[in-house]
């Protein structure tokens, strides 16, 4: 057959594929039908700007290519139909020879059914279709690439398998969708990409992939493609289980962690996910947390920061390891019986240029206007809410990590940044919205959107809002008006308490409101009460530094906060270190300092901690009625004089009772209204000498009488330790006194990582001479925690030492403004005397030389 004249390619798609602008280039490139001179057959075109010579290879059929114009080539083969499987051999301009597969002859992997449902934004899987799958279609590996760009004039993958060369692997829009998509056969897990975008205005955006599962680290911040995960999950009977739970009405106890900085290696590297695991499961089961909530895991670009400025929202922090190490980190943590949640960030983004900023060259997932779209405190962008494409990004993300991790819930930050519109802006900084009010009515219904997906999608799965304002209904059902939220943070009581205790005991009386305010608004939302990492950073001091006094009254009080913090209505939240008690800040950039366990006095608080949540968790009157009025009463909320706080907890008919006396004077002979008549017990006692407290006095066991009493008709009387917290319960409801635990079952800290190159897989730990404080968990408990299957780290630690007490009357101090006086029978308690039918047993104090001094005092 003679040679056939192939035509020549339309001129303004060839014109506009070389000039880079192509939003097509499948119209034009791969196979398409033809007819020349009356014969049927095949046309192929290829686009290889740095090609000298193509063939196209069918079978064992080579046939050389035509260039057109620069870069651009065709062949025309008579005889044949599509689909017609056939492959490139090309000579670069480098000489180099390489085989591959035509990219531009595979169907779109997206479908209509997809883009349609993205656009409206409701596709719960998206993550599933955009961004980078390694695939095999047709019989050939490789991976699609799909991406929402919906202003770009030309988007293309460009990586390492092409020199980075934008021009070589233009991708074609779908529709009118805005997404962007190409299989590119022969690219699989691991490899380097990003996506170059041409704007309107001709510029070039180089863009990581807003969807990568895995980033280098800058300053490349490439995106790594990823084959789909086999990690083979453990935590089966953990989910079954917690899809049955709920949390508003079991123990929760959090422990916030940054994992950058609460265990660190050798030369101050950081630790893998592997390696962080069983230490972290060991300690956290080991104090008595039920969870744990990590600050931002997702990768952001500032290495010595928390967090909170997020990259990649669907790639974990690869500083750690990779997305699997993370996976390992969860599971470890589930086996050990302790829930995992994820501090979330939807509220704004980095400007960094490589990321979603001006993604496509315009305002794509911020708001134009910079009275929308700008955090003037924050220099970063906000998200456009009002775009269905951008709210379905986000609840998309936020339901990829709780199906791709096993995550157990996220917190949510900032979320009143995102309720109003003038949220730290200056008037005419900001836009009123379209009934003349300061609310985002855009970020209203994205709230309540990720809610509903997430309790529909995911039962048992808790969502919590950072909110620091007065915003109403935040926990209450969506059908009600109410945002959804499981738990909302109580930043009102976090402030008022910090600001109480902060007071010297001599002037508290003045500030007794700063106590008992909060129960006022204590049911208006579900609450949490935090103690975080905010309040230990930027000049705020420690909280062992907000405490008054000498360094005795300043454990003191701290084993009271932290014991009222627990024993009130409401979660509980702690950030990591508080059971070290440390004088300094928290520093991202460092380790916590656990040798600081060292120090007998600090052993006595983590020994405190760890008994104070072993009651908390063994007795449902402190949890199950969290949220409802009948699960707490005041005994003696108006006792300023003494500075003595007094409640009831309930659950049912069983209860607790609570009293805090807030100064260094002890009360002898305190009586108090008790809701049952017959015996109390001690169960906890924050001054015993074992938790490094004075070891004042006190009854183990008291028997009521007929007195009336703060509005009860029975009562008893106490003594009350200097800056304590006691808890009793009646005799029946299970009340045996928690001290410390033994040198066979106090909290340990976590062993040093020595090795640079340790062996995470199989890391070897020895038994450590540090048991497990047994948790009781109520038969009510549906969730019940493991025993966790990793090895207790060891670590050289003497007995800790008891300080030097005697039995004492009054307790001296070194502060003057807080001697203690003289006791006497205070005026307002009548003066009473044991009822006969009580038999007080004293508790002895220990004692021991006295401790050693902390170096940085």
């Amino acid at each position: 057959m003679p040679a056939l004249s192939l035509p020549p390619a339309p001129d303004e798609a060839a014109t506009r594929l070389v000039r880079g602008e192509s939003v097509s280039p499948h119209d034009l490139l791969g196979a398409h039908s033809a007819t020349i001179d009356g014969v049927s057959g095949v046309v192929i075109r290829a686009w290889q700007p740095r090609a000298r010579r193509i063939d196209v290879v069918i079978g064992e059929q080579h046939l050389p290519m035509q260039r057109e114009v620069s870069g651009l080539y065709s062949v025309f083969v008579p005889d044949r139909k599509l689909p017609l499987r056939y492959r490139f051999e090309m000579t670069d301009d480098e000489g180099q020879v390489r085989t591959f597969d035509d990219p531009y002859r595979f169907l779109p992997t997206i479908g209509d059914v997809d883009l349609h449902l993205f656009n409206e934004g409701r596709h719960l899987r998206l993550w599933e279709k955009m961004g980078a799958h390694v695939r095999t279609i047709d019989g050939v590996d490789g991976t699609a690439f799909t991406v929402w760009a919906p202003n770009a004039t030309r988007v293309s993958v460009s990586g390492d398998f092409n020199r980075w060369d934008g021009r070589a692997h233009t991708m074609r829009r779908l529709g009118a969708s805005g997404v962007f998509e190409l299989f590119i056969p022969g690219i699989g897990a691991e490899t380097l990409y990003k996506f170059e975008i041409r704007t309107r205005t001709g510029a070039l955006r180089v863009k990581t992939d807003p969807f990568a599962a895995k980033l280098e680290q800058g300053p490349g911040h490439a995106s790594i493609v990823q084959a789909r995960s086999r990690y083979p999950w453990r935590d089966g009977r953990w989910l079954a289980e917690r899809a049955d739970s709920d949390l508003r009405r079991e123990p929760m106890l959090v422990y916030e962690v940054h994992l950058g900085s609460w265990l660190r290696g050798d030369d101050n590297r950081l630790l893998s996910y592997r390696e962080i695991a069983p230490r972290l499961a060991s300690h956290v089961s080991t104090l008595g947390f039920t969870h744990v909530e990590l600050l931002p895991v997702q990768d952001h670009p500032f290495g010595g920061s928390w967090g909170y400025q997020v990259g990649g929202y669907f790639a974990p922090n690869s500083r750690h390891g990779s997305p699997d190490d993370l996976r390992f980190l969860v599971d470890t943590l589930h086996e050990a019986g302790i829930g995992v949640l994820l501090d979330w960030v939807p509220a704004h983004f980095p400007k960094d240029d490589w990321a979603l900023r001006r993604f496509d060259g315009t305002a794509c997932y911020e708001h134009e206007d910079p009275r929308l779209g700008d955090h003037p405190e924050w220099g970063t962008h906000i998200f456009n809410y009002a775009r269905h494409e951008v709210r379905n990004f986000l609840v998309a993300n936020a339901l990829y990590w709780i199906e791709e991790f096993h995550l157990d819930g996220l917190r949510v930050d900032a979320v009143a940044s995102m309720l109003y519109l003038d949220y730290g802006r200056e008037a005419g900084q900001w836009l009123r919205n379209r009934f003349g009010g300061r609310e985002n009515l855009e970020a209203v219904a994205f709230l309540k959107q990720l809610n509903l997906a997430m309790q529909s999608l995911h039962p048992g799965v808790v969502t919590i809002a950072e909110e620091s304002t007065s915003w109403p209904k935040v926990t209450a059902p969506i059908r009600d008006g109410g945002l959804g939220f499981t738990f909302k943070w109580n930043m009102g009581w976090m402030h008022d308490t910090l600001d109480y205790f902060r007071v010297d005991p001599f002037f508290r009386k003045g500030a007794h409101e700063k106590l008992t305010f909060a129960i006022w608004y204590e049911y208006s939302e579900r609450f949490m009460n935090p103690l975080s990492h905010d309040e230990v950073v930027h000049l705020k001091r420690s909280l062992l530094e907000k405490m008054p006094g000498d360094m005795w009254q300043k454990f003191a009080n701290l084993r009271t906060l932290l014991g009222y913090s627990i024993t009130r209505p409401g979660k509980s939240l702690f950030f990591m270190g508080t059971e070290l008690a440390p004088h300094r800040e928290w520093n991202h950039d460092v380790s916590l300092e656990w040798e600081l366990l060292e120090d007998p006095r600090r052993r006595g608080l983590s020994d405190f901690l760890q008994a104070l949540q072993q009651a908390y968790r063994a007795h449902a009157c402190f949890w199950r009625s969290d949220h409802e009025p009948a699960g707490f009463r005041w005994i003696d909320v108006a006792d300023r004089e003494q500075s003595v706080l007094s409640y009831a907890r309930f659950d049912g008919d069983a209860h607790a009772l609570v009293v805090l006396n807030l100064t260094p004077v002890p009360r002898d002979q305190y009586r108090l209204g008790v809701p049952r008549a017959g015996r109390y017990r001690l169960l906890l006692n924050s001054d015993a000498s074992a938790f490094g407290g004075s070891g004042y006095p006190v009854f183990e066991e008291v028997t009521t009488d007929a007195m009336p009493y703060h509005g009860f008709d029975a009562s008893i009387v106490l003594s009350l330790p200097p800056l304590a917290m006691l808890v009793l319960l009646p005799e029946g409801d299970g009340a045996t006194q928690l001290t410390a635990p033994s040198s066979e079952g106090a909290t340990s800290k976590p062993v040093k990582v020595k090795t640079a190159k340790p062996k995470t897989e199989k890391a070897k730990t020895t038994k450590s001479d540090v048991a497990t404080l047994e948790v009781k968990k109520p038969k009510t408990t549906k969730r019940k925690a493991t025993t966790p299957k990793v090895a207790r780290p060891t670590i050289t630690k003497s007995a800790p030492e008891k300080p030097k007490v005697a039995t004492p009357k009054v307790v001296k101090t070194e502060s003057p403004k807080s001697a203690t006086p003289k006791v006497e029978t205070p005026k307002t308690q009548p003066a009473v005397n044991t009822p006969k039918t009580v038999k007080p047993k004293v508790a002895k104090p220990r004692t021991a030389r006295a401790p050693k001094k902390d170096p940085s005092e």
